[in-house]
């Protein structure tokens, strides 16, 4: 089912009849549930394995427009201090001024900027990532898993995804250099995305 901009040559008058009701449907805000989703990393270390984490805190809001897919937007805020990789000390170096300085800069924020479909249910939303004072685009790949109406009435749509960055285009350039060659941390990360959100009741 698409959800974002599908791909087609064919004449726009024929795309605008194209609506798909069961998309129409889920036309609405959604807001995402942190209970149920998970914003997670994977980054080298010590140039033989790696280290996972993920972020506890996070808020976002999905705009999706089932008449109009290309009208969706999604917005992402995390909080830098909630970085968990199951060890305190390297929590705590993560959000000092060598990494992330969440002092300073606490959110991680994601704002989308354009999305479109792959084919099937895989899509691609595009956005602008700030990490400290650091602004640049990027693109996530997503999955769209569904909707259903969860125990409680609640309408729900689930996305997982995932991208990859080079932590130095956003100024993340701390290292230390290993006694037998090579760096510390990778350079590269790859982010993963597991949203659940639910859809807000409609104005009274």
């Amino acid at each position: 089912m698409a959800l974002f901009n599908r791909k087609n040559n064919a004449p726009s008058t024929t795309a605008t009849l194209a609506v798909d009701p069961a998309l129409a449907a889920l036309t609405g805000t959604y807001t995402i549930d942190p209970a149920h989703s998970s914003i997670g990393f994977t980054v080298r270390h010590a140039m033989v394995t790696n280290v996972r984490g993920s972020f506890g805190e996070h808020e976002g809001t999905l705009e999706l427009d089932g008449s109009n897919p290309a009208a969706s937007t999604a917005t992402i805020d995390v909080k830098i201090a909630s970085v968990d990789t199951g060890i305190a000390d390297r929590d705590g170096h993560l959000v000092s001024g060598d990494f992330f300085d969440a002092e300073k800069f606490p959110l991680m924020t994601f704002r989308s900027t354009a999305a479109e479909q792959l084919g099937g249910d895989a899509y691609r939303i595009t956005g602008d990532l700030t990490i400290k004072d650091v602004t640049r685009p990027l693109s996530i790949d997503l999955e769209f898993n569904g909707s259903a109406t969860d125990p409680y009435g609640n309408q729900r749509v689930g996305f997982e995804g995932s991208a990859e960055i080079l932590r130095s285009d956003w100024g993340l350039t701390y290292n230390a250099a290993l006694e037998t060659g090579g760096v510390l941390v990778g350079d590269k990360v790859k982010l993963n995305f597991d949203i659940s959100a639910i859809k807000a009741a409609p104005a009274a």
